[in-house]
């Protein structure tokens, strides 16, 4: 069974005028993990593109390049996609609910959150495919940075790994390998070593699979090696020099 049935199945127990965040609350142990962390990815796309107004062909081919979507599955991530920019929404003739915090608020992000149990690992991945998403037309928008700020508080990243996600996608300048790694300059190169090593073991595509990542995101494993290598291999000629 492809993830896609699987996710039109989730959506189709969902009773009438429930919201995603339903879906989240009964997917929260393994294997429909998959299902959830699929569904959040489109989830939290779609708000991302709703803060900055568009949704342009290079994200929607990144989407694509992230997660494999068949013809006849297109139907299930579009509905996953109409959801979450309806999350929130109020009704018609309803008052308007006051929004707390910034780009990234809302409880959808919450909601997403408490289904990993706090485990930082699987929100992280998530994260960084909205990194992926974000910077495949090329353009930063201002607006997706401050949903991604919110988003990586909501989710309780630690502000290194968060900049060490954002400085492999972020093209402010050269890459730093030392914020690649999320590392500090003066750590001796055999911690760093360690570090990196470590790193390598948590991107192997069977352990981001047993965190919830399903196996057709195996493209995020794929960058985030090069990248993580690439800074290894850039630290270690440096201090070789």
């Amino acid at each position: 069974m492809s993830i896609w049935t699987r996710i039109t199945e989730a959506l189709s127990a969902l009773a009438k005028g429930e919201g995603l965040g339903a879906v989240f609350d009964r997917l929260r142990q393994p294997p429909e993990r998959s299902v959830a962390f699929t569904i959040a990815v489109i989830a939290l796309s779609a708000k991302m593109a709703k803060a900055d107004g568009q949704v342009t062909r290079n994200e929607v081919a990144a989407f694509r390049e992230i997660f494999s979507i068949a013809p006849e599955d297109e139907k299930a991530a579009a509905r996953v996609f109409n959801l979450a920019r309806q999350e929130g929404r109020a009704a018609p003739g309803a008052a308007p609910r006051r929004r707390r915090g910034g780009g990234g608020g809302g409880e959808l992000p919450r909601r997403i959150r408490r289904m990993f149990d706090d485990t930082k690992g699987p929100v992280c991945d998530l994260l960084e495919g909205l990194f992926y998403i974000a910077m495949a037309d090329g353009h930063y928008h201002p607006a997706e940075e401050a949903f991604l700020d919110r988003v990586a508080e909501i989710f309780e990243i630690p502000a290194a790994e968060y900049r060490a996600v954002r400085a492999r996608f972020v093209p402010d300048a050269v890459p730093d390998p030392y914020a690649v790694l999320g590392v500090d300059p003066a750590t001796p190169l055999p911690e760093i070593r360690s570090h990196w090593r470590q790193l390598v073991r948590d991107s192997h595509p069977d352990v981001m699979q047993a965190r919830g990542v399903p196996p057709e995101a195996v493209k995020l494993s794929e960058k985030r090696l090069i990248d993580i290598n690439r800074a290894w291999e850039e630290i270690s000629a440096q201090r070789a020099a």
